[in-house]
């Protein structure tokens, strides 16, 4: 596909502004060099950009795990092996989903294109689907469910967090000793019952740690988990998590892992807080590395699913909750096994489904409206737009 002017010499016109990314991560991409030949075809010497597949396999199935997660929740106090595995998928598949999520936000600033990426792609979902979940919960119960933006529903706290987050990546990058600093926010909040639920910011103060660790990563980092004595190492590590899981499911309580309450709120003293935090936050992450170890480095059939896993991550929540509204999961024959194992599997090929390019191009207009009608137009911005045909001149003649 051409980007630029075609062979016959004509002047090429500048590409128009980036889109957001689809899910709130911005792409990873790594640079290649590439010049393009009298038919069109790229050759090694001229700079281009490809995304780089490890990020994509790493979100695709990070949101695939969320969706399994959830198809569990009404099937698991029938099962103690279930409810293990639930355990273990909810101790690091949102970690995993938002240390990427900082690692890929380091650049972020105050410029305008950037805020407005982020009203775009973070701010107006939140705000249509705040909205569209209580009405879809009334069109099909008959309930009179309330809309409240400060209240968030089901999936849309990650919106109310990744907004909160990413505004103050600036901070995070200026502070001399920054994960010390969110981690102290996230023990204070522990103990803090009075934070209350507006904005789910229990949430966002106990995962920010997380999110902070990312913006302190660097690409090595992710080097380091992906070298073969580490994916030999995960599964005995993983093995080990299943057994404890399976030992604390009547021991511990797993609203710990949702990280919206404070311990007074879960009956504990409130000295667990603090010591639960870090023991979670350790564990977390040593089954991040894990996962991140085994998530593939080439391009595979699903790596390009991960640029839309917004897309399955908040769509997903209708299927979930229409089939809770309808009773279905109260059918005593996916309390057993086989049934599990069927509801997994949907659950898996439904948020697949929803991770695709139809239909991606079919909500859009939610998930990354372009929105120009509510922006100024940024100067600096188009500065750039002008001097990118200059700049194209120059490489063509040899400048």
């Amino acid at each position: 596909m051409f980007d630029a002017a075609s062979s016959h010499g004509q002047t090429r016109r500048p590409l128009p502004p980036a889109q957001p990314p689809a899910d709130g991560v911005p792409t990873p991409r790594t640079p290649v060099s590439a010049r393009g030949d009298r038919k069109g075809r790229t050759a090694p010497d001229r700079p281009g950009r490809q995304r780089d597949a490890f990020f994509d396999n790493a979100k695709y199935l990070a949101i695939v795990l969320v969706a399994m997660g959830h198809s569990w929740e009404p099937l698991k106090g029938d099962s103690r092996i279930l409810e293990a595995a639930y355990t273990v998928v909810y101790s690091f598949h949102m970690p995993a989903f938002i240390l990427i999520s900082g690692f890929f936000s380091r650049n972020f600033d105050m410029r305008p294109d950037r805020l407005k990426r982020l009203i775009t792609g973070v701010v107006v979902p939140y705000v249509l689907f705040e909205t569209a979940y209580p009405l879809f919960k009334n069109l099909v119960t008959g309930s009179h469910e309330e809309i409240s933006l400060l209240d968030p529903w089901y999936l849309t706290w990650f919106l109310v967090a990744l907004f909160v987050w990413r505004l103050t990546t600036p901070i995070w990058r200026l502070v001399r000793w920054p994960l010390p600093l969110a981690l102290g926010i996230a023990m204070l909040a522990t103990v803090s019952p009075n934070i209350g639920d507006d904005l789910d910011l229990q949430r966002v103060l106990q995962f920010l740690p997380y999110f902070v660790l990312g913006l302190c990563m660097k690409p090595e980092h992710f080097q380091l988990v992906r070298r073969r004595w580490v994916r030999v190492a995960a599964v005995p590590v993983f093995a080990v998590a299943l057994a404890v899981g399976w030992w604390a499911v009547p021991r511990m309580n797993t609203a710990w892992f949702y990280h919206r309450d404070s311990a007074q709120e879960l009956g504990a003293p409130w000295w667990c807080g603090p010591v639960m935090t870090l023991a979670m936050m350790g564990c977390s992450l040593l089954l991040t590395a894990c996962f991140f170890a085994w998530v593939p480095r080439r391009h595979m059939w699903f790596t390009t699913l991960g640029a839309g896993t917004l897309y399955g991550y908040l769509l997903h929540g209708f299927l979930v909750k229409f089939g809770d509204y309808r009773g279905w999961f109260e059918h005593p024959w996916l309390h057993r096994p086989l049934g599990e194992i069927l509801v997994t599997v949907l659950a898996a090929g439904a948020v697949t489904v929803l991770c695709t390019g139809p239909v991606r191009r079919v909500f859009r207009f939610a998930m990354e409206p372009r929105m120009e009608w509510a922006f100024r137009r940024d100067a600096a911005q188009s500065a750039r737009e002008r001097q990118q045909p200059r700049q194209e001149r120059r490489e063509k003649v040899g400048v």
